[in-house]
């Protein structure tokens, strides 16, 4: 006698004891099946069990022999969980037959059902291999600022698709190819349902080729309001760590399609940049009289200079016989030009200055509110907080020494001003009316 036909006989072991019992052989049939199920189930339970258990065990035992962590990631990803399936499916599948012979339009369900299931535990273990894989990237230095996320999750979403496909060939009864071949006229569809995946696909792909944005980077998108570091590049979004912690996604297609800003060159450059400007009352410029030389040969940092420029433009006023009666003739000093020659030298002394980088001190177009003197400069320390730092403190110096060069910066009058004003005024002429 073979397998088959002693399984079959311990099949109706049951059935045939009930049967000499004098249960009607209908009802012995159907409570047969019903016992069958059960034993069945807890069989395939047990062994679903045991399987899990030892397949777990010997990729643990695996792991703690290896340097590597991709299997560590594989057992966290639970891809021996997916793996112990198998062998409880395969007895399943050759069990049935015989458990229902006699039902052919249940044992087609029950094969419909696990052709079903195994389609989609293929699924569950590759997605497993894929987030293995990606996790195990992201702790390779070569990796670690790469869209990796973005590639894994495109084969998981064509994965997917295959799989829908196979099930709804096995649904409709058809072949794969013929299906497939019958979805063109409804590509049109599936572009639109996919458009963001598409494109987000797309956007990725040239972010990572044309090296835009690297997990680590600090960028600036005004839109989003995001002001932080890139933590997270996905297939439809890109997720930003602001400076208050607070998180922004970001379509990922926007980052090709819109205008932001990457500090990453900032982050890798010598020095990070200064510019600021003061505004400079345009009245309060004037030349340099002969009776504040002394003054100006009193400032170290523009003495030398101050003292051979005067001697130049003495030189040639008196080579040219210019009439310096009148302090508008021939060539003069003027405060501000000196103010500007300090700022310069200043910053070229200060130590958290970059020197092999450019300094500017430079004017631009006046304006409403006076003569903007730029500033444009380098600190050596790029760190933020030491970055503002020196900032502030370069820019204290310069406005507390514009009043030495008899140079007055413009403000905004305040309402202390006004009054400060109306009461001068009044003192001055006192018994009238002063009207706004």
């Amino acid at each position: 006698m073979d397998f088959s036909a002693g399984f079959e006989n311990l099949i109706k072991l049951f059935e045939d004891f009930l049967v000499d019992q004098g249960v009607n052989p209908s009802l012995a049939i159907y409570l047969n099946l019903a016992v069958n199920l059960i034993i069945l189930t807890l069989i395939l339970a047990g062994i679903k069990y045991l399987t899990k258990t030892f397949v777990i065990e010997i990729f643990k035992n695996f792991s703690n022999k290896t340097k590597t962590t991709f299997d560590d990631f594989l057992i966290s990803s639970r891809f021996p969980k997916y793996l112990g399936q198998i062998l409880p499916l395969f007895i399943l599948y050759y069990t049935i037959p015989i458990i229902f012979i006699g039902f052919p339009l249940i044992i087609k369900v029950f094969y419909f059902l696990i052709e079903i299931y195994i389609i989609i535990l293929i699924v569950w273990i590759l997605r497993s291999i894929l987030n293995t894989t990606r996790r195990y990237l992201r702790t390779l230095e070569a990796f670690h600022d790469k869209p990796v996320k973005s590639y894994t999750q495109v084969i998981l979403i064509i994965i997917w698709m295959f799989a829908f496909l196979f099930i709804l060939a096995k649904v409709t009864n058809r072949d794969v190819v013929d299906f497939i071949i019958s979805l063109g006229a409804a590509s049109a569809v599936l572009l639109l349902i996919f458009k963001d995946t598409i494109l987000g696909f797309v956007a990725s792909i040239q972010v990572s080729v044309n090296d835009i944005v690297r997990i680590g980077d600090w960028i600036t998108f005004a839109k989003y309001g995001a002001d932080g570091t890139v933590t997270e590049i996905s297939l439809a979004t890109v997720r930003v760590q602001n400076f208050d912690n607070t998180f922004t996604s970001i379509p990922t297609y926007s980052l090709i399609s819109e205008s932001f800003q990457n500090w990453r060159g900032m982050q890798e450059s010598p020095g990070r940049r200064i510019k600021r400007s003061v505004f400079i009352k345009q009245n309060s410029v004037k030349f340099i009289t002969p009776e504040e030389y002394e003054k100006y040969e009193n400032i170290a940092l523009i003495a030398t200079y101050f003292e051979d420029r005067q001697k130049d433009i003495d030189s040639y006023n008196k080579s040219n016989q210019i009439d310096k009666n009148s302090l508008i003739n021939g060539r003069n000093q003027t405060n501000l030009g000196l103010f500007r020659k300090y700022i310069d030298t200043y910053l070229k002394n200060h130590s958290a200055v970059h020197k092999e980088m450019y300094s500017i001190v430079r004017h631009l177009q006046p304006t409403e509110h006076g003569i903007p003197i730029e500033i444009l400069c380098f600190s050596r320390d790029k760190r933020w907080a030491n970055f503002e730092y020196i900032t502030a403190d370069i820019f204290d110096h310069i406005i507390a020494a514009i009043p030495y060069f008899d140079l007055q910066l413009f403000e905004s009058p305040s309402g202390d001003d006004l009054r400060e004003y109306l009461n001068k005024t009044e003192e001055a002429n006192p018994g009238k009316d002063i009207e706004n």
